[in-house]
């Protein structure tokens, strides 16, 4: 991963997937790791596996002192879960390796004592790709099971692996158990056809559809769930099963691939759900679908299993779909799997970002090409690519990181409460020393707004730049309840990674948006954004007005819930307007409005706010329009703040594949000009009308960047123009508008323009549109000044950047606006605008 980095690809790494098998080499048992953390003892699981004490498992982790903790446990609990390695501060597992691919699994309990609360732990954990596997994490899950998290990981390299946990703010991180085992040889990889591989995947679901929930204890201890659950309508299918197997193995037939033991045990191929037909639900409207939630913000992978067993005449041809997009014909006329009674097939497919959180797998029979009309599933997988990177964290190899074992039983608790302390006393003192975590002297905006929370629900202010309690913008949650019809979902307007966006209006009359923010057990623990996000983008909008920028009207942080009240924008996203086909196509010209609007909003962020600030999330998703498709810029959950003068934030890497800088990717430097390519990411978004990464794309095309500025280069741009602006554009705009995009591309960001110019630029192919005889400057100086003659205009000259003529400390939208106004009105044609 390293030499990735190094080397500028404007792929974005987005493309790629996971495990690089075609040089799967034969892993020894060597390989394999079952680690007790936080104890020497061995402990053996009834599933099967044999856990070693880590002190005794062949892997190394950084240095620290053990410390136990009290805490009474259930006495059927395993003995792995009652002890627990845990730390205030980073640390790893090293872990040697050889080229492959491996199973990574990380078991947690989250037990409390009377000296640490594991229940309170907030963390990450990261790979020595720097790959983020778990993002604020929490292993609080309300039950007393311990919660498993497994991961697929493609190793390129012999160098020794760590697994790095990384506790939050003022958290800690732990970590019960570890599984780091070595695929076998002929385990079957998970690979869409026709792409690479690079990212993690983590197991979301396995399910042996008609058959029980079971452990696969013979071949990586997988644990096979039942299907029932994820069936909406249960009438809709019967369960069937055979007691033999074919397993000669026959390769692939008609892209379905014949499967092993390693990829799935028997038993998955020997039950299976088929369609249940009857008088009243006939074949010809029938269909079985399964529903499981997942991440909307996330890409999947999903593998089907099929084994005929269905003991039917042959020619059973079916279709296979997902959110009812068809993805497989099962079988056909000519080469059909049931030809090969009882012999084990799967099939992989990609399922794209889905605003729906949704993945719904339907199969219905193919009623034309078969003489058979029913459908069959025997398994199914779903894996989540995990690809968000972040800088690996720094562990200090001394003893003043104080790693505890935490072990559940009833002796030494006064010996660790007396280590904590002198631990806490010990970071304070630092603290005070200004030793802080980022080095550079442009301050990020604090990740928890310069609150800090204690574990339980108790809120404390630690001078934070800007009290909370002081802003006048704390909502009641009854109001809130009250605005929303206690969140009735036909309130629901949308979606996102913080969580769902209602429509309501306040005591007051007011028509609002209210983000709420996702449960931790709604969606999977860790999913979703998190308080410092919350924290953050009320100290942003709380310091800034802008007729560009969505404006915060409240927010609500009782009973645990972190709730955010905007001004309702009637007219939703910019990217519902550019690709949902139910809504009127926007103009050249309402394109050229928005972004000009965006490209407003964006530069007096960056010089007209207190201190400076970097959005670091540009999309089309976060450019909202009003009724009269105003755009406004929003979402400033992950946004930075430093003063003017300084070039760059150390910061992890955050922010939308498709649109992040490539080389804030591989700097870890944030500057104002990665917003600066991600809106030009943004205005190839408005020209083609596509979205920023589309995988079912030729691979050329996947990526818009890369795809945009080839084309451009090649004197194409016109050929990739949104079918519903053919004929529209004038080629002086178009060519105008193309160049700016390609400026904001640029690779390095020293030859990006600021946004001042980026505006200037858009302003000018507004002009050139209105008034296409105007010719750009650069073309012919003679026919501008004939042209400004013509058409009673002064001779246009480019002025410095907007940045470098206004005081951004104290600078108002109507300060701001007036001054683009006087450059601008040099551009002005009468009745152009």
């Amino acid at each position: 991963m390293e030499t990735f980095l190094k080397h500028r690809t404007h792929v974005l790494f987005l493309l790629s997937f996971l495990f690089h098998f075609s040089n799967l080499h034969f892993l020894s048992f060597a390989d394999d790791y079952y680690i007790n953390c936080g104890s020497d003892a061995n402990v053996n699981l009834t599933t099967g596996q044999a856990f070693v004490g880590q002190s005794k498992s062949g892997s190394s982790f950084s240095n620290s002192n053990n410390v136990a903790a009290t805490n009474q446990l259930p006495a059927s609990l395993s003995a792995l879960y009652q002890t627990a390695r845990a730390s205030s501060d980073p640390f790893y597992y090293e872990f040697k390796v050889t080229v492959g691919t491996y199973l990574v699994r990380l078991h947690f309990f989250a037990f409390s004592s009377t000296a640490s609360n594991l229940s309170a732990a907030v963390f990450d954990v990261l790979d020595s790709s720097k790959f983020t596997l778990l993002n604020n994490f929490s292993a609080k899950n309300g039950t007393s099971s311990p919660l498993i998290k497994e991961f697929f990981l493609g190793i390129n390299s012999t160098e020794s692996f760590r697994l790095y946990f990384a506790p939050r703010a003022s958290s800690l991180a732990f970590v019960n158990a570890i599984e780091f085992v070595a695929v076998p040889p002929d385990f079957t990889n998970f690979i869409p056809e026709n792409y690479a591989s690079n990212f993690p995947l983590q197991t979301i679901y396995r399910v042996n559809v008609g058959g029980p929930s079971q452990n696969d204890n013979h071949a990586m201890w997988r644990s096979w769930e039942s299907d029932d659950i994820y069936l909406p309508d249960p009438n809709s299918a019967k369960q069937i099963n055979k007691s033999t197997l074919n397993r000669n193995y026959v390769g692939e037939i008609d892209g379905l691939v014949a499967s092993n033991d390693p990829v799935a045990p028997g038993w998955v191929y020997q039950t299976a759900k088929v369609m249940n037909i009857t008088a009243s639900r006939p074949a010809n409207s029938s269909n079985i679908t399964w529903s499981f939630g997942v991440s909307g913000s996330a890409r999947h992978i999903v593998r089907a299993h099929f084994c005929d067993i269905v003991d039917q005449p042959l020619n059973v041809v079916f279709y296979l779909y997902s959110n009812d997009i068809l993805r497989k014909e099962i079988g056909s006329s000519n080469n059909t799997i049931s030809t090969y009674p009882g012999l084990p097939f799967y099939y992989d497919f990609m399922v794209n970002f889905s605003e729906s959180e949704l993945i719904r797998i339907t199969i219905r029979p193919n009623l034309e090409n078969a003489t058979v009309h029913n459908a069959f599933l025997n398994g199914l997988e779903i894996l989540e690519m995990r690809e968000a990177v972040a800088p690996i964290p720094n562990v200090k190899e001394s003893k003043r990181n104080v790693v505890a074992l935490v072990v559940g039983s009833v002796l030494g608790g006064l010996l660790l409460i007396c280590i904590l302390t002198a631990g806490f006393v010990f970071r304070s003192r630092q603290r005070k020393a200004g030793k802080g975590v980022e080095t550079s002297d442009w301050s990020p905006m604090p990740e928890n707004g310069g609150i800090s929370f204690s574990r339980g629900t108790e809120r404390t202010i630690t001078g934070s730049p800007m009290n909370l309690m002081n802003l006048g913008l704390k909502i009641s949650f009854a109001e809130i309840q009250s605005a929303t019809n206690k969140f009735d979902t036909k309130l629901l307007i949308g979606k996102g990674g913080f969580g769902n966006v209602y429509r309501g209006t306040l005591l007051n009359g007011t028509k609002v948006a209210i983000k709420r923010a996702y449960k931790r057990d709604e969606h999977g623990s860790g999913s979703g954004q998190g308080r410092p996000e919350f924290q953050t983008e009320i100290m942003v909008l709380s310091k800034i007005r802008h007729r560009h920028l969505v404006s915060l009207i409240g927010y609500c942080d009782e009973r645990s819930e972190m709730i955010l009240v905007y001004e309702f924008m009637e007219r939703g996203t910019l990217r519902d307007h550019l690709y949902d086909s139910n809504l009127p196509h926007l103009s050249w010209k309402q394109r050229l409005d928005i972004s000009i609007g965006a490209a407003r909003g964006l530069h007096y962020l960056h010089t007209g706010a207190a201190g400076g600030i970097i959005h670091r999330d540009v999309k089309s998703t976060n450019i909202l329009l009003d009724e009269n498709l105003v755009a406004k810029v929003a979402d400033f959950g992950l946004s930075k703040s430093g003063p003017l003068d300084e070039t760059h934030v150390s910061t992890n890497v955050k922010g939308t594949f498709g649109y992040l800088d490539p080389e804030y990717m591989m700097s870890e430097q944030l500057t104002e000009k990665s917003d600066v390519y991600s809106f030009g990411v943004v205005l190839l978004e408005v020209l083609c009308g596509r979205p920023a990464i589309d995988p079912t794309l030729p691979r050329e095309q996947m990526n818009l960047a890369e795809w945009g500025m080839l084309c451009k280069q090649k004197g194409l741009l016109d050929q990739i123009v949104d079918s519903p602006l053919k004929n529209q554009i004038g080629p002086s705009s178009l060519r105008k508008f193309g160049e700016t995009a390609d400026k904001c591309l640029q690779e390095d960001a020293s030859n990006r323009p600021t946004m001042a110019d980026v505006l200037w630029e858009l302003e000018y192919a507004l002009q050139l549109q209105q008034q296409p005889k105007l010719k750009e400057a650069h073309e012919d100086s003679t026919a501008i000044d004939a042209s400004s003659a013509a058409f009673g205009v002064p001779n246009i000259q480019r002025f410095p950047s907007l940045g470098s003529t206004v005081n951004g400390d104290d600078m108002r939208d109507d300060e701001l606006d007036t001054t683009e106004n006087k450059i601008f009105s040099l551009l002005k044609i009468s009745d152009a605008r």
